[in-house]
């Protein structure tokens, strides 16, 4: 099995982890220190997974929770407020890929008043931003052949650690559906704080490897950023990176190595555990009591 970032095929056991009743294996990348699960032994890697036993999986149900409406809401209100943060961007034709309930989408169209679209592989989540009028397509593919006009921005939210080729599928962003001076806004769990080993996790991003990856796709990084919302006030759980296209004469860069991985996750998932411990309700800000179940 190759890395998902530099392809190298040389690479050692970094973790193993159940999850859901499923046995995982993590391997590190031993040329550029990346750290992935094998899609040759994963049934995440199986696009049909997304569409029906995902949630079950996760949530016992393929219905939206409650649970999952309210994070998608506060997430979606970080993220239009640190899209404005970033000078005079305004998006004028919007796509989320993995949309999920399309909460993202309404909060771009109310916020900037702008055209939405949305990729969502889940069939009910997809009905379910259907009925609340939202246009949705079920695959990339699926909306290239649609042939519509490309987008200004674009964004990936707890996305591409879920996708077997993230390099591919950005260039093929890039190729087929961003505007030339469009901008790409991603979201990942982070390696060093977050349980990023989990089923549907066929990449563990760090601040290194997610500039790398979007390097690799023909991006250039603009402002990236590591945080806790809306889960945590002290714990910086998630990277968010903005980025636009590298201009087409540029070569694309050799991978740079991330050193001392194991080490400092060790540390960083140390120092949760020590938050956790002494700061409970900082380190996890409390659910509102109609959505805890």
């Amino acid at each position: 099995m190759k890395c998902h970032l530099c392809l190298s095929e040389n690479k050692h056991r970094f973790a193993e982890v159940d999850s859901f009743g499923f046995p995982l294996v993590y391997s590190i990348c031993e040329n550029c220190g990346f750290v992935y699960q094998s899609t040759q032994n994963s049934q995440a890697a199986d696009p049909d997974f997304y569409a029906e036993t995902y949630r079950k999986i996760y949530q016992d149900n393929p219905e939206p929770t409650a649970k999952d409406v309210w994070i998608q809401g506060k997430r979606a209100d970080h993220l239009v407020d640190w899209v404005k943060s970033q000078g005079n961007f305004i998006p004028k034709n919007f796509l989320d890929i993995g949309a999920s309930t399309g909460t993202l989408m309404h909060t771009f169209q109310e916020s900037f008043g702008c055209e939405v679209m949305g990729v969502e592989p889940g069939s009910a989540y997809r009905a379910y931003a259907g009925k609340n009028g939202l246009p949705m397509v079920a695959s990339i593919e699926d909306l290239i052949d649609l042939q519509t006009d490309r987008f200004d921005l674009i964004s990936l939210i707890h996305v591409l650690e879920h996708l077997p080729d993230p390099v591919s599928t950005l260039s093929t962003i890039r190729e087929a559906l961003l505007a030339q001076n469009g901008r790409l806004l991603l979201e990942v769990p982070n390696l060093y704080v977050h349980d990023s080993f989990e089923l549907a996790h066929l990449s563990c991003f760090s601040r290194h490897t997610l500039a790398e990856t979007v390097r690799q796709a023909g991006f250039k990084p603009i402002i990236i950023h590591n945080h806790g919302d809306p889960r945590s006030k002290m714990l910086k759980l998630y990277i968010t990176l903005l980025v636009e296209p590298a201009p087409k004469d540029l070569a694309i860069p050799s991978v740079r190595k991330e050193h001392w991985v194991t080490l400092k996750h060790q540390f960083g998932m140390g120092y949760r555990r020590v938050v956790q411990k002494l700061f409970p309700h900082q380190a996890w800000l409390p659910l509102p009591n109609e959505v805890e179940s």
